[in-house]
């Protein structure tokens, strides 16, 4: 038991809850914020990462008589041998209204719904790359008011660590992440500090 335990991986650095909801009110009270809400939303609904957030097409979410799919089939992804050739990643009903307000939003700016357009597009009408999500991610933090500064691949491992906090099942979170070993998914099993503050509370002292 000691010998497993010493496998389990440090629990990686993501977002709190607080954080997590800050961002998402911003970016959605924000004109200007809505696709970068979109992202985020969509980021830590599905716990993609962002080269595979940005690799979506408009024909990936919506079908062919424009509603939105429940459930994505992944063109780019993280590739590895051990891994399934297709992967795919489901999606809750809240962010399917979302991305169907998402798509109506794309409509009135003027940009392309066509099947194969790009889901997330920049300013000048390109597909939206890895770099400027990264840049973005942290610009909405300094408005937030964050005192640290996180990587966008922390909204992924906030998607994984709240499924896990909500199900106890690491099962459904390995298979939600995508990955190969349980024992990477282990680490989201880590409680953070403040489950932990809560846990002790009614300790005898």
């Amino acid at each position: 038991m000691t010998g497993y335990a010493m496998r389990i991986p440090t629990p990686p650095r993501m977002m709190s809850a607080d954080e997590q909801a800050a961002l998402l009110t911003l970016t959605g009270q924000r004109r200007d914020g809505f696709r970068d809400h979109m992202l985020l939303s969509l980021a830590l609904a599905t716990g993609l990462r962002e080269h595979e957030l940005v690799a979506l097409d408009v024909g990936d979410i919506v079908d062919a008589a424009g509603k939105v799919r429940p459930k994505i089939y992944l063109r780019v992804f993280k590739r590895s041998a051990k891994k399934p050739a297709l992967q795919e990643a489901l999606l809750c009903e809240t962010v399917r209204i979302k991305l169907g307000r998402f798509l109506s939003w794309k409509k009135a700016h003027g940009q392309s719904i066509a099947p194969v357009a790009p889901l997330f597009m920049s300013k000048k009408g390109n597909r939206l790359s890895t770099r400027q999500v990264r840049h973005l991610f942290h610009v909405w933090q300094e408005r937030a008011g964050f005192e640290k500064a996180y990587s966008f691949h922390s909204a992924r491992h906030a998607a994984c660590s709240n499924l896990y906090r909500k199900t106890k099942d690491i099962r459904v979170v390995q298979r939600f992440a995508r990955h190969v070993s349980i024992e990477t998914t282990m680490r989201y099993s880590h409680p953070d500090e403040a489950v932990l503050l809560r846990a002790i509370q009614d300790l005898p002292c």
